[in-house]
């Protein structure tokens, strides 16, 4: 039976990858800041009522200023260069530019927080890191991509990295719940400047791309980042991040069912070698064993 950490991040990953989806089809609705004030404040809304269920402390000092870093990066610029990004791009090439944080989280959690390099790890991201090249050298099959959301797409990669390292830094002291939900409400206080024109895109918007960016704040917001946080705090932020490759692929295949971005033989290959490369990530021994080793890994 699954772990609740495995459990965790397989729904952060599945949310997450539906997320491009719903901003590449909400983006013709809505521009990027008013997206990101509607996703953050349903997310902020839900998150506010599951913290008063738990009823945790504040974080103090450090710790707070690293939770309001995280989310300034990742809940608020993230998000809103995300959406601008898939304004320009199909939802499967901006899900594998965005993933390429992992390669960027690895590194750094490996130099600077002792994480090290394990060999499954080097090897798993190797392998996931071609599979993603593969997609990026074919395309992904949902048309034209431009040089502006080529480039909105790797800041967000390095926002993505910025914040999962902050964020590690701060579960060293600070429950998921209360990181996740400081996060995102300092995320939405920071997008609040969008608010005048939120109040006549919302008035001209179809209920269904309302309840699409509602969704956004609740799914891929509210409960995957809460399981990602969950996660984070039981294992290395490097293979976490690793984990997370899977996205594009899981992407890939949502536009193509949901937007007829129909993916190239290469979509189908990279998002293998993806797989592949994030089952390898997993492992918590090396591939060869010592005889005197009689533990299995699991993982």
């Amino acid at each position: 039976m699954p772990s609740l950490p495995v459990l965790a991040v397989v729904t952060t990953v599945l949310l997450w990858a539906s997320s491009f989806v719903v901003i590449r089809s909400a983006g013709a609705v809505f521009s990027p800041g008013v997206m990101a004030l509607v996703r953050l404040s349903a997310g902020s809304a839900v998150l506010v009522l599951i913290a008063l269920r738990y009823r945790r402390p504040l974080p103090r000092g450090r710790a707070l200023g690293l939770v309001i870093g995280y989310g300034l990066a990742w809940f608020a610029g993230y998000t809103v260069l995300l959406n601008w990004a898939e304004q320009h791009l199909d939802a499967g090439t901006a899900a594998l530019l965005v993933n390429f944080a992992p390669i960027l989280v690895a590194v750094f959690a490996g130099v600077f927080m002792a994480e090290g390099f394990p060999r499954p790890l080097v090897v798993g991201m190797l392998i996931a890191f071609v599979g993603v090249v593969t997609i990026a050298v074919g395309g992904s099959g949902g048309g034209a991509n431009d040089w502006l959301g080529i480039v909105l797409g790797l800041i967000t990669a390095v926002l993505y990295a910025a914040g999962v390292l902050m964020q590690k830094v701060a579960l060293r002291t600070v429950d998921a719940v209360t990181a996740t939900w400081v996060g995102c409400v300092a995320g939405f206080l920071a997008v609040l400047p969008f608010s005048g024109a939120a109040v006549s895109e919302l008035s001209n918007a179809p209920v269904s791309s309302i309840l699409g960016v509602v969704y956004l704040g609740v799914g891929p917001t509210a409960i995957a980042f809460t399981t990602w946080a969950y996660a984070l705090t039981r294992t290395d932020a490097g293979k976490m991040a690793a984990t997370s490759l899977v996205v594009p692929a899981i992407a890939i295949l949502l536009s193509w069912i949901f937007l007829g971005e129909v993916p190239t033989i290469f979509g189908f290959i990279g998002g293998a070698l993806c797989l592949g490369g994030v089952v390898l990530t997993r492992r918590t021994r090396p591939l060869r064993r010592s005889r005197t080793d009689h533990q299995d890994g699991s993982a």
